[in-house]
């Protein structure tokens, strides 16, 4: 197993026990994302705690908000602050929230949740990066769900006719919304081919594969158009009972249930 793998799945396991520990759901959905987010802080992605101030540095947008629990565990693994510190504040009063807040926590660059605007925010930073003459790329990590939202794609035309290279996007296409599968709500599908129709170079791959997701990552701007990931995923993957139950979406742990989880994950 490589060391992207191993630390995805230590993020998986830290995103189940703060959810039995605080009550918060989302579980699933986190569980989707958690290899892209290792991807992206360790390598992927030009960001780090010592570059928290770097006006260079480049920009995750977190556009699935709802998952904060994985982007606040992705940033206390890369050392930005402390699990103890995340464990002792999330979802409690005057800490930090279920979704992103910009002024939470270091590392967070969009407050975010309210699915559909993370694309435009994100294509808005890469226009500034353009004018100023910066060279940072951004990076919008967003669910499928969120591809039912018109401003997605009025975001995606206008990148696509910019040419805007140093945007990129990952969709974590895990086949689920909060109410159905994806599939049955609206009809995404063929979800490459429908970035393409905007401009957009395409890439799809494997979600779950950290080293690839990585590799893609760092090659993100060295073409002529921005990029698309299309990485399918499966929600609540890594826990054998979690995966593919949307049931998931709603539901915190048990104590049973977090030992099992960590059993699964190879973290006993």
């Amino acid at each position: 197993m490589s060391h992207l793998a191993t630390l995805a799945r230590q993020l998986r396991f830290a995103v189940i026990a703060l959810s039995r520990a605080t009550g918060t759901s989302h579980i699933g959905s986190c569980l989707s994302c958690a290899d892209i987010l290792v991807a992206a802080y360790n390598g992927g992605l030009r960001l780090g705690p010592e570059l928290v101030h770097d006006p260079d540095r480049d920009r995750l947008v977190f556009s699935k908000g709802h998952c904060a629990a994985a982007l606040y565990c992705a940033l206390a693994q890369r050392g930005f602050f402390s699990m103890e510190e995340l464990s002792a504040s999330f979802n409690r009063n005057g800490g930090v929230q279920e979704h992103p807040n910009l002024q939470a926590v270091a590392g967070v660059e969009i407050a975010s949740g309210s699915l559909g605007h993370g694309l435009s925010l994100g294509l808005g930073m890469a226009l500034a990066s353009r004018v100023t003459r910066r060279p940072y790329r951004v990076c919008v990590i967003m669910g499928d769900g969120e591809a039912d939202e018109g401003s997605v794609w009025e975001a995606a035309m206008l990148a696509g006719a910019q040419k805007l290279s140093n945007l990129c996007v990952v969709v974590d296409a895990n086949g689920w919304q909060a109410t159905g599968r994806s599939a049955e709500i609206m009809a995404l599908e063929p979800l490459p081919d429908k970035w393409r129709a905007f401009g957009w170079d395409v890439v799809e791959t494997d979600g779950h594969d950290p080293d690839r997701l990585k590799e893609l990552l760092e090659n993100a701007g060295k073409g002529d158009a921005p990029l698309a990931i299309v990485a399918r995923t499966v929600k609540g993957k890594g826990v054998s009972f979690m995966e593919d139950d949307n049931n998931w979406h709603y539901r915190i742990p048990s104590e049973a249930e977090e030992c099992r989880a960590r059993e699964e994950l190879g973290l006993s």
